[in-house]
């Protein structure tokens, strides 16, 4: 299969509401995402590979992630929620399941410090994996942090558009200071739930994507779709947000590229 030939789908969520969940959670689902459903959305949308990111509220227990991925026979990838302090045994048989990275949704909690604690050996212990660190958080805190892993030699991947304010959309410092990380050539973004960016989502998008494509480069931009919408479920669909790329994106050249630019990163 040729790159462009790849659809990857770089961010949905899969879980069952009887699974065990983590205390201190923000959010509980009350409904259940099977990974049959999902496997059907990316069929019946155009799309031949996907990525499964941990979700928040399931903690550091990835056990169902990578049954999923078992089961899916190599036409998944998945992003895992760890301990700073998980042994590199655990990572690599992660590795072998296929897992390629870390999350870590950081929206309404402490940031960590990079520089200190099991931080610069699980750091170390990433970057001889290959693998990347996703993250979500407002673009304000974001674009420090985001520095830091890149000066680190650690590939990072910003969750949509970079979550900047909405009052401000494109003007907002944080999400500039991101654009300006795309030289790097570490910094990845994923073009997904423009309805996670305030009411103005999609005319927020409109004007980011430009930006984006410029600074960060159409081959380390990522399309997701973030299925299945958690908190937004009533007002989201899967094809909703699959046809908003193609309106966003209106070269085909271009969108095939998105689409498989997250094949060397999930290392399809």
């Amino acid at each position: 299969m040729t790159l462009t030939a790849l659809r990857i789908d770089a961010h949905a969520h899969v879980f069952d509401r009887n699974l065990r969940l983590a205390a201190g959670r923000r959010y509980a689902p009350d409904y259940d995402a099977p990974l049959d459903t999902y496997l059907r959305q990316l069929d019946e949308n155009g799309l031949t590979h996907g990525v499964l990111v941990q979700p928040s509220f399931l903690g550091t227990d990835n056990s169902y992630l990578l049954d999923c991925l078992e089961t899916a026979g190599g036409q998944l990838r998945g992003i895992a929620v760890i301990d700073p302090d998980i042994p590199f045994e655990q990572l690599v048989a992660y590795d072998k399941a296929g897992v390629a990275g870390i999350r870590l949704n950081l929206v309404g909690q402490a940031l960590p410090d990079f520089s200190t604690g099991e931080w610069p050996d699980l750091l170390a212990k990433l970057k001889a994996l290959g693998w990347q660190i996703e993250i979500q958080r407002n673009a304000t805190d974001l674009a420090p942090l985001a520095r830091e892993l890149v000066e680190n030699g650690v590939n990072v991947v910003v969750d949509h558009f970079g979550l900047p304010d909405p009052r401000l959309g494109i003007a907002d410092p944080g999400f500039r200071s991101l654009l300006q990380l795309g030289s790097s050539g570490r910094l990845y973004v994923k073009l997904s739930a423009p309805y996670r960016n305030g009411s103005d989502g999609k005319a927020f998008a409109r004007l980011a994507y430009p930006l984006l494509r410029d600074a960060v480069g159409l081959d380390r931009l990522m399309w997701g779709s973030d299925w299945p919408h958690t908190q937004h479920e009533s007002s989201q669909t899967y094809a909703g947000n699959r046809a908003f790329l193609r309106e966003l994106v209106a070269d085909d050249i271009e969108e095939s590229r998105i689409l498989a630019a997250s094949q060397a990163l999930f290392r399809y």
